[in-house]
Order: structure tokens, then C-alpha cells, then sequence
């Protein structure tokens, strides 16, 4: 009965998570008719190539092909659009659905208009004073939730640690928390002075204030959630060097919860992952999801040629660097 129940509850959640960022499925659309994506697949009379998609958008001499791709991967998910990898191994082809055929601008019946007025900011404006959403409390809630599983299905992951670094850990409450279930544990809370000079006073942890580009405090292992996504790859590697070398060789760690992509996945959350690409893509400059092939990559590079993944049933997976 438990397990029914808990099953139940999780894929509650995911429901929940999908109607959260709804929005970004529908600034996607928004983007694919700006970009007449499905025009441009027309004119051509079958599927074509992300470059020959490319080619054919105007008024972009600085477009993006990686971006591109990640907005053309979100239709494709969403059944916008079609993708077919040739036998031959030739590049990916994109082609119409029955939904994307409404997207046609110069069709007789097209829903493009509608695309456009529904997405537009005076449109949105007012759904935003339904209710007032602070930053920290929401941060707060997704990290409790994510938080509790890691403890749970990453429990001996952090037995034989005596000290923790929680690299970009705000005010702390997520330290604190590991440090709760592993008292023996010394916990350092590290964010940007101005993050840590806010954080309340917690039992077994201190706060460290600086900048995690520059150098990290040493401990056994660091721990990072939700922090890697937000950067560039070449951002990334130099976090990743920096934690390298505040562990030691023989038996340090880096224990990274982030999102990992997975071609042709159905769980319960593979929609919300996609979903938080597209933000990475919205609000940060160069921050993405990656694959575990993108993962291995970064970490090869960062100075962690050896890792495990250990999926967890929430939203991000565990990732655990070693240096040797």
C-alpha cells in the first residue's frame, strides 16, 4: 500500500512540475512561429537539417545553432515537430506534424495570430498580480524537496566524509540538513559574501563567504546542487578545477545533483528536464542541462575522469567525480 501511495505522490509531483513551466513550452511555440521554423520546413516539401532550418531564418546573422537545437528538441518532445536520425548516419531531419502545419503562416486556417497575441507580454502582464512569489522561499521549497531524496537514497554516500563544502549553498539550509543526518560530518556553507552575511546561525555548520571561480574552501568532499547548470561549459570547468584542488587525490569527491538529459527516456520527469533547459537557455548566459556525454566531457576536463550516476526519483541525478 506504501509503495502504491508513494508512487502516487511522485507522480503527483511530476504533474505538478510540468503545469509549473508550462509557460516555457508555450514561449518555445512563441519562438518557433517567430522564427517560422514550420514555414521554413514547408518550402522545402519534406524534412530538412538543422543547418538548411538555419539557412532559411532571416534577420538572424548571429544565430545560435546549439540554442536552435535545444528549442528544436523541446518541439520535437512536445510533438511540434518530427526528428529522424538517417540510417546512414547523416544529420537529424526535421519535419511537420498535423500540429505544426497550423503554424503556417500564409495558410488558410492558421493559428499563428493566436500564437502570437496569447504569448505577448500585455497578454501576460496581468497573471502576474494573482499572487506575490519570493525568491528565497521558492529556491527553499524545490531544494527540500530534492533535498530529502538525496538524503535518503544517497545516504552512505556520506558516511565516511568528515568534512563537506556546500559550493553555492546560499544561506545554508541544505548543509545543514546533511549535517543533521551525519552529525560526524564538519559542514561549510560557501556562497558570495553578500549570500552568507544573511544565513542564520546552524549547528555543525560555518559559512564562507567568496567566489567560487577564484578558489574553494578544502574538505573531503564538495558538494554542488543545482549550480553547474547555471554556467557555461568553460565556467564550468574552471569550478570544476577549483574543487580539484581543494579535495585530496587518493580519496576526494565531487558530488554534483543536476539534471541529466536521456534521448528517448519516458519517467515521470523527462518533460520538467526539458522544461528547465529551455530556462537555462532564458535566463542565464551559456547555462544549460547536459547529457551524460556533455557530463563526462565537462568532468574529463575539470579534472574528474571517473564518475558514477546514481538516479534518484526526482528531477536531478547524482553525480559522483572522482580525480583517480
Amino acid at each position: 500500500m506504501e509503495t502504491k501511495e508513494a508512487q502516487a505522490l511522485l507522480e503527483g509531483q511530476a504533474e505538478i512540475w510540468q503545469h509549473l513551466f508550462g509557460f516555457a513550452d508555450s514561449m518555445a511555440l512563441k519562438c518557433a512561429v517567430e522564427l517560422r521554423i514550420a514555414d521554413i520546413i514547408n518550402s522545402h516539401g519534406g524534412p530538412i537539417t538543422l543547418c538548411q532550418i538555419a539557412v532559411g531564418i532571416v534577420n538572424s546573422p548571429s544565430l545560435d545553432i546549439p540554442y536552435l537545437a535545444r528549442i528544436m528538441r523541446s518541439l520535437v518532445r512536445k510533438k511540434i515537430l518530427t526528428a529522424h536520425n538517417p540510417s546512414d548516419g547523416g544529420d537529424t531531419l526535421y519535419g511537420l506534424t498535423p500540429a505544426s502545419k497550423w503554424l503556417l503562416h500564409d495558410a488558410e486556417l492558421s493559428l499563428v495570430p493566436m500564437v502570437l497575441m496569447e504569448n505577448h507580454p500585455w497578454q501576460l502582464a496581468p497573471w502576474h498580480y494573482l499572487s506575490q512569489c519570493i525568491f528565497n522561499d521558492a529556491m527553499a521549497c524545490s531544494a527540500k524537496i530534492v533535498m530529502g531524496v538525496v538524503l535518503e537514497e544517497y545516504k552512505n554516500g556520506f558516511d565516511c566524509l568528515g568534512s563537506l563544502v556546500d559550493v553555492g549553498g546560499g544561506t545554508g539550509g541544505m548543509i545543514a540538513e546533511i549535517v543533521k543526518a551525519h552529525p560526524h560530518i564538519k559542514g561549510t556553507n560557501f556562497d558570495l559574501p553578500h549570500v552568507v552575511a544573511t544565513a542564520p546561525i546552524r549547528k555543525g555548520v560555518s559559512h564562507v563567504g567568496g567566489n567560487m571561480f577564484e578558489s574553494i574552501p578544502t574538505a573531503d568532499a564538495i558538494f554542488m546542487k543545482w549550480v553547474l547548470h547555471d554556467w557555461s561549459d568553460e565556467h564550468c570547468i574552471k569550478i570544476l578545477k577549483n574543487c580539484r584542488k581543494a579535495i585530496s587525490e587518493k580519496i576526494g569527491k565531487v558530488i554534483i545533483v543536476d539534471i541529466i538529459l536521456e534521448k528517448d527516456n519516458n519517467d515521470l520527469f523527462d518533460e520538467t528536464r526539458m522544461v528547465f533547459d529551455l530556462l537555462m537557455m532564458a535566463h542565464t548566459s551559456g547555462g544549460k542541462e547536459r547529457t551524460e556525454l556533455e557530463w563526462k566531457k565537462l568532468l574529463e576536463e575539470g579534472g574528474f575522469p571517473y564518475y558514477k550516476i546514481i538516479k534518484i526519483p526526482t528531477i536531478p541525478s547524482i553525480i559522483e567525480a572522482y580525480p583517480m
